[in-house]
């Protein structure tokens, strides 16, 4: 009998332990005894230092083995509840930083999207499948550890396309350095009007300032991209909406913005700080007249695109979305539309084989969220009020 007695440290700080997982080092005495039956044939020399490589090369063996069983033990407990390493350890600044995000967000404690809502996600993954797609959700308080699959279908549904990212949404955090922060550390929240709506408004802008890329909606869903790097969404001929806009980080329009709805702060004014925020800025900004056919206004290196690309349907017409599809609309002219989810008090939902306009949307643009989320009419599948739908 063979034996041959290591100190762990010693293999350890020698390097023989490279790439090892530390965590599995404290489980480990510190010393190992390794024999070997039977004897060395007589005569025979044996060089001493080949046999400790023999010996350290099936301690190896034997290492990545231990390894192995113990990360398929730890994937198996995250297995529906775990965000890949990729994704629940990357920061937004170094995600969203070089200004080509899409960024969504959700201002309520509301974790599970609706059907509508992870449409309209997937479907901006899928028309931008080479940039980042990141959720805000004020809910969302840890990015390693989510809502499991059985509970929050969903949420499990985007976490699983590969462009889209989750992020608290710590607005105190996200204030600082802008102007927003001296507003929001004395508002109280819990009596202003509209706050949902309110915080979400100042939350897109901080964020596209911060990181650049095109803030939309989440009853907004992508059939295309969209060409510009600076730009605001007119939804009437002289009206921007704040519910789609991009522009590169630090743009001083979005500054502006920022400094504007803290100075004329309104919540009980609808729109105060959101379309109507950005309408007054773009006049300030620049002198446009009215849209000329299908064409898009430009001013400085901003532009005003024409109600066409996201809003072919006004929102006093918003129930064609729920009715049974026109053929003769094409939107050939848009880049996405705005379903106008606010203005949907009835309730109305997606229903699978309605024909409606909304349900061939969804299943054209979004087919993972049509396949798994949208129900037929004995479902209650739904595409009610979210806080970033406006």
């Amino acid at each position: 009998m063979h034996r041959l007695r290591y100190d762990w440290r010693t293999l350890r700080n020698e390097g023989w332990l490279y790439g090892v997982n530390k965590a599995l080092w404290k489980y480990w005495p510190d010393t190992l005894l390794i024999e070997f039956p039977g004897a060395l044939p007589a005569g025979q020399e044996r060089d001493v230092d080949m046999l400790k490589e023999l010996q350290l090369f099936l301690l190896g063996i034997l290492l990545l083995v231990c390894v192995f069983f113990y990360q398929l033990n730890v994937k198996s407990s995250c297995l529906f509840s775990c965000l890949p390493p990729q994704k629940s350890q990357q920061d937004p600044e170094a995600l969203l930083g070089h200004g080509h995000g899409i960024v969504f967000i959700e201002t309520s404690e509301r974790m599970e999207p609706t059907p509508l809502v992870s449409c309209a996600v997937e479907s901006a993954a899928k028309i931008y499948p080479g940039q980042p797609v990141a959720f805000f959700m004020k809910g969302l308080y840890d990015t390693t550890w989510l809502p499991s699959n059985s509970t929050y279908p969903g949420f499990s549904l985007l976490s699983a396309i590969d462009n889209v990212f989750f992020f608290p949404l710590d607005m105190e955090r996200l204030f600082e350095d802008t102007p927003l922060l001296s507003w929001y550390t004395r508002i109280n929240a819990s009596v202003e009007s509209n706050w949902l709506h309110v915080s979400s408004d100042a939350s897109r802008l901080a964020i596209i300032w911060k990181y650049g890329g095109i803030y939309m909606d989440t009853d907004v869903i992508s059939i295309r991209p969209i060409p510009e790097e600076n730009f605001l969404a007119a939804q009437s001929s002289r009206y921007s909406s704040n519910g789609v806009f991009g522009f590169l980080p630090h743009h001083p329009f979005l500054w502006d913005c920022m400094e504007n709805f803290v100075e004329h702060y309104n919540s009980e004014i609808w729109g105060n700080q959101g379309p109507s925020l950005m309408t007054r800025m773009l006049r300030l900004w620049c002198r446009l007249g009215d849209f000329q056919e299908v064409s898009d206004l430009r001013c400085l290196n901003l532009s005003f695109l024409h109600p066409q690309r996201f809003y072919p349907i006004s929102y006093p017409e918003w129930r064609r979305y729920y009715e049974v599809w026109d053929r003769d609309l094409s939107f050939n002219d848009s880049y996405a539309l705005h379903l106008w989810n606010y203005m949907n008090k009835e309730g109305m939902t997606v229903v699978r084989g309605s024909n409606t306009l909304v349900e061939n949307l969804c299943r054209k643009h979004c087919p993972r969220t049509y396949r798994d989320l949208i129900q037929g009419p004995e479902g209650s599948g739904t595409g009610t009020l979210s806080a970033g739908n406006k």
